[in-house]
């Protein structure tokens, strides 16, 4: 499947579609089948595991009892989960409720995307009331019987969503998908504590050794596996890969199926953008691949293993086998088989250096790479050491020139304060001198006043003297 003779590591379109030619994902967890075909195919030979034993008579089931038993076998266990979901073999007539029926139509036609909210607020009016006490009654049954096989329960869950998308037969596939995709939160939420890493599986026990092998990886190289990002960047700016590792961490924190695919998409997606930031050629699914492999070695996923098993057995159909969804997470489960199945030649490597690199002996290009981190760490401090530098000499020249400024502003107010002082001494004394002016004019005039009271007196004194 992979090989190093191009860029990236080669996984072609036909190699990710299902290997029964139906054109949906294949999976290596469903050995390159889709989740439909793989069911198909997984049951009948359940069925015929637990048919080789004889007949009451003593004879072997033949073919076409066989067939006929297998037929029966499905047909009750479809009649089994619609009488638990609809309390008859069969879904309800919609003629007898017609009105109410109609109520519910409309209303989960106006349901906006992604109104998991609304969804529920409908799910819990009396026109819906009879899906709501069978959602009821099917958690409250799985709950009750959470000790049964988990691919068992995995059977019973998907049934569920079958019988409940026969109820919006009438309605549009893409309001179909989006009202499943509220079932499906709201059934796997509540059931998340009781399926998840269930004890019937081994999947703790592969969620170690998928750690440990994850773990014992740690030494992998972008180079190696030809992720086009110059490692400068990585060293300096930061791991262009940092949102995606982010993400596909998120995954275990989610309880219903679908979340946790968002949280591959989103992974997904941010490394389609680094690898597009990083690179100037558009990224291909080739280098895609290789990032997303790069991305889980970094990361390291807790129960990685155990999330994944929980989407295939527990999330709908349609979201693994076709879309967007369905092909991040075809390439996700590519990328943890080629983990799992990694050796020299896949990384350009000898078997004797893949050896010594998985024993510790030697690193890849440890030191060259530290002293390339030291020496740039080195050149990025000495940068910064010049900025602030810098900014210490404007601060400096900064201060100076504020205390330059206050110093000219102070002499500049004592010199008006000094000239207002002058003016106002000068306007002082030309009033004083105005009034003195005016006083001395005052004194002349009472005198010239005296001068001629006495000249009248005289005059009228001289002639008496004379006669007498």
């Amino acid at each position: 499947m992979w090989t190093d003779k191009q860029r990236g590591i080669r996984v072609s379109q036909q190699e990710l579609l299902c290997k029964n030619a139906c054109g949906y994902y294949g999976n290596p967890a469903w050995q390159g089948f889709c989740s439909k075909c793989w069911r198909e195919r997984a049951r009948p030979a359940a069925a015929q595991r637990q048919d080789t034993r004889p007949t009451n008579d003593g004879t072997p089931l033949t073919f076409s009892k066989f067939e006929e038993k297998k037929n029966t076998e499905k047909g009750r266990r479809i009649n089994t989960m619609r009488k638990l979901f609809w309390g008859s073999p069969s879904p309800p007539k919609r003629q007898e409720s017609s009105g109410s029926y109609g109520n519910m139509l409309k209303a989960f036609q106006s349901l906006e995307p992604g109104d998991f909210t609304g969804f529920l607020k409908i799910l819990r009016s009396p026109s819906s009331q009879r899906l709501q006490s069978r959602c009821t009654a099917f958690l409250n049954t799985m709950e009750a019987y959470h000790h049964l096989p988990v691919q068992k329960q995995s059977d019973l869950v998907q049934d569920f969503y079958q019988s409940f998308a026969e109820f919006f037969s009438t309605f549009p596939e893409a309001q179909v998908t989006q009202i499943m995709e509220h079932v499906e939160k709201l059934i796997m939420t509540r059931l998340h504590k009781w399926v998840f890493c269930h004890d019937s599986c081994d999947d703790e026990q592969k969620d170690l050794l998928l750690q440990r092998r994850i773990r014992s990886l740690n030494w992998v190289t972008p180079q190696m596996l030809s992720v086009p990002f110059p490692d400068k960047q990585t060293s300096v700016t930061g791991d262009p890969f940092l949102p995606a590792i982010t993400a596909i961490i998120e995954m275990d924190a989610k309880r219903a199926p679908q979340d946790k695919l968002a949280c591959v998409s989103k992974c997904s997606q941010h490394v389609f953008e680094a690898l597009s930031s990083s690179n100037s050629e558009p990224a291909n699914a080739d280098d895609f691949l290789s990032g997303l492999i790069y991305v889980v070695l970094k990361a390291n996923p807790p129960r990685l293993h155990s999330n994944m098993q929980y989407v295939i057995r527990f999330g709908l159909p349609h979201s693994l086998m076709a879309g967007e969804s369905g092909y991040y997470f075809t390439n996700l489960s590519c990328a943890v088989a080629f983990i799992e199945k990694l050796d020299g030649p896949a990384l350009n490597l000898s078997p004797e250096e893949f050896d010594s690199y998985m024993l510790r002996q030697q690193a890849p290009a440890a030191k060259s790479k530290r002293l390339q981190v030291a020496g740039d760490t080195q050149h990025l401090l000495e940068e910064l050491q010049g900025r602030q530098e810098k900014l210490d000499q404007g601060m400096d020249a900064l201060n100076m020139q504020l205390q330059e400024w206050v110093q000219a502003v102070n002499f500049q107010l004592d010199e008006a304060t000094a000239q207002f002082a002058v003016v106002q001494k000068e306007i002082t004394a030309q009033t004083e001198l105005s009034q003195v002016s005016s006083s001395s004019n005052v004194s002349k005039q009472e005198v010239k006043e005296e001068q001629s009271v006495l000249v009248l007196t005289d005059k009228h004194a001289g002639p008496k003297d004379t006669d007498c």
